[in-house]
């Protein structure tokens, strides 16, 4: 069988490698490179998809690699896994788009880009425990380059701190790695072989379990474990931004679905009520921490801790449920959120590097009247905002709704707590556009220009398919639903 999905994983790399070996590279030959090399996965994507995914695991490719410790090549893509493959293509092609401005030392930036994409393809595709590591460690390697070099002021100490928080969270993970190899019989790495029979029980499960959450929420990130996130964001570039929170969140809340629900299922029944509180509880933080910032930036940051904590909330509700209709449900709506959230919150990244380009400030008491003098760039950023707080007929709403349905079916107590964070997003967006976009603008931004071509080419598909999943969830919920 042609190894469609070995191709669409490293060409990315293949254009990292080619920056590298060319002789002094001009800015427009990296950005060529970069682009051509992301829609060219973004194709092999579509590719894969158009080649059918059934219920388990599909186009499984193989090859032996420590076959002594019961470790191989193996990649293939499920339901849950495709979804996030191809949000990933799309973020990093836009993102590669939004950063043909880039000029000091554009080769290195593309080809940084280019190992990042790989490496977060990998994490998706991976079925072998010991590859998905491997994967796992090569993003933090790249996303730490990206902010440390070409960050905002702060960004040697958001870099760090990114790089070291993500780091711990590694070391629970390969404990979790080991315990279920160990537990196995015969010892093997095959995480097909984990999903389809979990291999341990009792308290060796439980402990496995925590770290794995340890691990997952780390990432994600869920309340405490957070504080990585806001810095980070505001620190890194636009376009950094974008895939740290479309991309390599989800890494986290897959983990979860992956790891913690799939191959400790007994054990994550018995802790949801746990993990459903720490859910509940940072989502409402979320909300409220993004309300009290004046940064538009580090607002839409603070909002992505509260979109993440819906999908773990319909995680945990997933593995609690008894009901299959409730399970369902949650879990469905869990990975539509997962892809909901990269095209919006990668939407909101984009426009507010926008309005920073040409104003030079995310403040909103230093902005006012640009829907006047940027009606483009004015009405995208209204358009995600409303997806953002859940508005019918775009992305978030079809998402939410399922993993609060299915919640309320278990918990219905922590469902309409999560509710409450919807009503102070809806706020805080409000007063976003009211203070950033209406009013009069005077004579500030007369000279500057609305959206430019490159820029349109980079957020308006996100846009776009906001909208269409929103009406149309079922393209993806019909994908979804061959792996809950």
């Amino acid at each position: 069988m042609f190894p469609l999905v070995t191709i669409t994983i490293f060409l990315p790399l293949v254009g990292a490698l080619l920056l590298v070996a060319l002789p002094h590279p001009t800015a427009r030959t990296a950005h060529r490179v970069g682009v051509a090399a992301s829609f060219l996965a973004l194709l092999g994507g579509l590719l894969i998809w158009m080649r059918g995914v059934g219920e388990g695991f599909s186009q499984v490719e193989e090859l032996e690699w420590i076959p002594s410790l019961g470790a191989a090549y193996r990649v293939g893509l499920d339901g849950i896994s495709l979804p996030l493959l191809l949000l990933t293509a799309l973020l990093f092609l836009v993102s590669l788009v939004f950063s043909a401005k880039i000029k000091e030392q554009a080769a290195p930036y593309v080809a940084l880009f280019l190992l990042l994409e790989t490496a977060c393809l990998g994490v998706f595709a991976a079925l072998d425990m010991v590859l998905f590591y491997l994967f796992w460690e090569v993003t933090l390697v790249g996303m730490y380059f990206i902010i440390a070099g070409w960050g905002h002021a702060e960004r040697q100490r958001a870099a760090i701190t990114f790089f070291l928080y993500t780091l711990l969270g590694s070391l629970p993970l390969l404990l979790a790695i080991l315990a279920l190899y160990l537990g196995s019989d015969p010892r093997t790495f095959d995480m097909r072989v984990m999903v389809e029979s979990p291999p341990l029980a009792g308290l060796a499960a439980m402990l496995t379990l925590v770290a794995l959450l340890v691990a997952f929420a780390i990432k994600t990130p869920v309340f405490p474990f957070h504080t990585w996130l806001p810095a980070a964001h505001v620190e890194a570039p636009t376009a950094g931004s974008v895939v740290l929170a479309g991309v390599l969140l989800k890494l986290g809340t897959y983990g979860l679905v992956r790891f913690a629900l799939q191959m400790t299922p007994d054990a994550f029944r018995a802790a949801a009520p746990l993990v459903i509180a720490l859910a509940v509880f940072s989502a409402l933080y979320g909300a409220l921490a993004a309300l009290a910032q004046s940064d538009l930036k580090r607002m839409v940051a603070y909002t992505s801790v509260n979109h993440m904590a819906y999908v773990v909330l319909g995680v945990a509700a997933a593995a609690a449920a008894t009901d299959a209709g409730a399970r369902s449900l949650a879990l469905d709506g869990a990975v539509l959120q997962m892809v909901s959230h990269g095209l919006v919150t990668g939407a909101l990244f984009l426009l507010v590097g926008m309005v920073q380009d040409r104003t030079g400030t995310r403040e909103m008491g230093e902005l006012g009247g640009l829907l006047r003098n940027f009606p483009l760039l004015g009405w995208g950023f209204v358009l995600a905002a409303f997806a953002s707080l859940g508005l019918p007929s775009l992305a978030h709403f079809p998402a939410e709704f399922q993993i609060f349905l299915g919640t309320f079916g278990v918990y219905p107590v922590a469902a309409a707590l999560s509710v409450l964070g919807i009503v102070i997003t809806a706020g805080l967006y409000l007063r976003a556009i009211q203070s950033a976009f209406l009013g009069s603008p005077g004579e500030r931004w007369a000279s500057l220009t609305d959206l430019g071509r490159r820029e349109l080419w980079a957020v308006g598909p996100l846009l776009l398919l906001t909208i269409l999943i929103g009406v149309a969830p079922r393209l993806l919920l019909d994908l979804i639903s061959r792996a809950s």
